[in-house]
């Protein structure tokens, strides 16, 4: 059994001046992904199938399952009937209290807010981020210009977000894309903590809105801006301020707009 390509080939019918037209369309692959810790399943998201390896420790960084790359102790991709099975061993303390916090799930796992059982679980506060980075105008909009060009599966397919970590002065370092914005996370968050990079002395940007998930995760990593296409929340807003985020929004070409914490940008 293999993994599903991240896109497939769809038949369509395309309308043009009012008349059909026979072809076809590279479309984004969207799979159930369920992520196990010690052979028990804790969540199933769906997600595009590519990076799967950054997901999975993305996924329990940004979860708080484990607090570095290497709790993880082993990590396997395995292909199953109705999806994809991303299997992680990790110590016995931790898996204990996985399996508390597993006990006391009130039903199943959210678009980003995975395995939580209480409002004020959901509503945590953000991790405080204190790095004291840096960034010029033009490094926030070079690093959400670059999102764009970097897109090989988005260029394919139209339809997957994108999160991207660049250096100030120095350009993207490292994309990922998934049909799901906080997915694209995730995996970002992996490929950081695999590569032995440090987040706080870069900054993240997204394709998408920022909504409050995006900002924990972001904090969880230490990343102390986050840029972003489209405008936040209020949520988010509260949440990036409260955890020493600077957090930028609606980035085009001509622009952005910052809604916390804008001393971080300098001239």
């Amino acid at each position: 059994m293999t993994l599903p390509a991240p896109s497939q080939d769809a038949i369509r019918t395309a309308w043009r001046a009012g008349l059909p037209e026979s072809g076809r369309r590279a479309v984004a692959e969207e799979t159930a992904v369920a992520l196990t810790y010690n052979r028990v399943t804790h969540a199933v998201m769906m997600a595009t199938p590519a990076d799967l390896e950054d997901f999975a420790v993305g996924f329990s960084l940004s979860e708080g399952i484990v607090d570095r790359a290497d709790d993880i102790e082993e990590l396997q991709v395995a292909p199953a009937p109705h999806g994809i099975e991303l299997r992680m061993w990790i110590g016995g303390e931790r898996m204990a209290a996985l399996d508390s916090r597993r006990r006391r799930m009130a039903g199943p796992t959210g678009c980003g807010l995975c395995g939580l059982d209480s409002l004020a679980q959901a509503m945590r506060p953000a991790q405080p981020v204190r790095a004291g980075l840096r960034v010029s105008p033009a490094q926030v909009q070079q690093a959400v210009s670059a999102l764009g060009p970097a897109q090989a599966l988005n260029h394919l397919t139209r339809a997957v977000h994108a999160a991207g970590f660049a250096w100030p002065g120095a350009g993207l370092a490292l994309l990922r894309e998934d049909v799901g914005r906080h997915n694209a996370l995730d995996k970002l968050a992996g490929a950081v903590a695999r590569a032995g990079l440090d987040a706080g002395q870069g900054l993240l940007a997204m394709t998408s809105r920022v909504s409050v998930e995006l900002v924990q995760k972001a904090a969880r990593m230490g990343a102390p801006v986050l840029a972003a296409v489209s405008a936040p929340t209020a949520l988010a807003i509260r949440m990036a301020d409260a955890a020493g985020i600077t957090l930028v929004g609606v980035a085009r070409a001509d622009g952005f707009e910052v809604f916390t914490h804008p001393e971080r940008i300098v001239v």
